[in-house]
């Protein structure tokens, strides 16, 4: 009782809302009677299918992004590019700023219609948070401290890595869950330009009037934004050096 009490209250209360909605669902799914089509999209082959390429979706848009956006951020701190900060962040604004589907749409025309479209624009889309957080997390490394690691000796990237990234990681991670959450909410747009997800199990329960469909596509996205949130908090927590909440 003391190690949970310890811990944050999201690290322990978010199980318990995931274990509840999806308890109550499950039990909604066994007692209700579903039409041919709706067995044909919830049966477990299918659904598996489907939840798997939206994972598969979600995960390769964010690993892109990280690989994008944390080392732009970086460089947007150093004194050479420091004055390109503004643009790259109001550029990076803009794919925040504009509709998803018609950021989708758009890459239609240029890329197609598919996983790799999809894959782009969910990239431009969830770019923001994780460059500004890295922007962010780094400013607020207190001065003094990295001069104090230069002064014992410390080049530029020893005390970007040992000293500068250590202390930004809560504020980065944060990103990166932010991000997450935003990539599996928009990830459902990507069936209107071809690619799976379960986005097409609600478009079909809107398009042919099932709501059952409609409801079971709208739980399962939510619980998969809240376990993939539950998740990235556990690396957060584990990945923040001792003595930095």
């Amino acid at each position: 009782m003391k190690r949970l009490r310890a811990l944050p209250i999201d690290v322990w209360f978010e199980p318990l809302i995931i274990a509840v909605i999806g308890i109550g669902y499950l039990l909604w799914y066994r007692a209700s009677t579903f039409t041919a089509t709706e067995q044909a999209s919830l049966g477990w082959a299918n659904l598996r299918t489907t939840i798997v390429e939206h994972v598969r979706l979600t995960v390769v848009a964010t690993l892109i992004v990280v690989a994008v956006a944390i080392p732009l951020g970086i460089a947007l701190t150093r004194p050479a590019l420091r004055r390109l900060e503004p643009l790259a962040v109001n550029i990076a604004n803009i794919g925040q700023a504009a509709p998803a589907v018609g950021l989708l749409v758009l890459f239609t025309f240029w890329l197609g219609t598919g996983f790799r479209t999809a894959v782009v624009g969910l990239v431009v889309y969830a770019i923001l948070p994780i460059l500004q957080n890295t922007i962010v997390g780094l400013r607020q490394v207190d001065q003094r401290t990295i001069e104090a690691s230069r002064g014992i000796g410390f080049s530029g990237l020893r005390t970007l890595v040992q000293v500068e990234l250590p202390l930004a990681v809560p504020v980065i991670l944060n990103g990166v869950r932010t991000a997450l959450v935003i990539l599996v909410g928009t990830a459902t747009l990507s069936t209107f330009i071809g690619a799976t997800s379960l986005g097409t199990l609600i478009t079909t329960g809107v398009t042919l009037f099932l709501p059952k469909l409609l409801i079971s596509g709208a739980v399962l996205v939510g619980l998969l934004a809240l376990i993939i949130d539950w998740l990235g908090r556990l690396v957060e927590l584990a990945a923040t050096p001792r003595g930095i909440s």
